[in-house]
């Protein structure tokens, strides 16, 4: 896997920093969690799409894939909970709620639990491929 510079890697961790904290400032549905949580996506996501597997190993490419998607959830998550703050999308009452309201919540979750498999399961192949010590 190609290795962050130290900048991409703070704007990593900052990125992850700044998902949890707006994820978790949504809670108590604050005003500005969207654009925290947005931000923090963007930076964490953009950071890791950088990270590239130049090698062979067909497990790791799937695994890599698998990682592009939960990155594509995340930041569609973003774009959920700022749909979240009102009903601009002009849908019925009904359709929003069935459709929409706090939906965000679902797709974090599939996104963060693709993302601990891919990111665990690349740790281990790496290890066996002997290129991570």
């Amino acid at each position: 896997m190609k290795q962050l510079s130290k900048t991409q890697s703070v704007i990593f961790l900052l990125g992850g920093l700044f998902m949890v904290i707006g994820a978790g400032a949504s809670l108590f549905l604050w005003a500005w969690a969207p654009y925290v949580y947005a931000l923090g996506a963007v930076c964490f996501t953009s950071m890791q799409m950088l990270q590239q597997y130049e090698g062979t190993n067909f497990t790791i490419r799937r695994l890599r894939r698998m990682m592009l998607i939960s990155d594509v959830l995340f930041l569609l998550a973003a774009l959920l909970m700022f749909a979240n703050l009102g009903n601009f999308l002009h849908l019925s009452q009904v359709d929003y709620i069935q459709y929409v309201y706090n939906k965000w919540v679902i797709v974090l979750l599939i996104a963060a639990i693709l993302q601990l498999y891919s990111s665990h399961r690349i740790g281990n192949e790496l290890e066996k491929e002997g290129t991570v010590s």
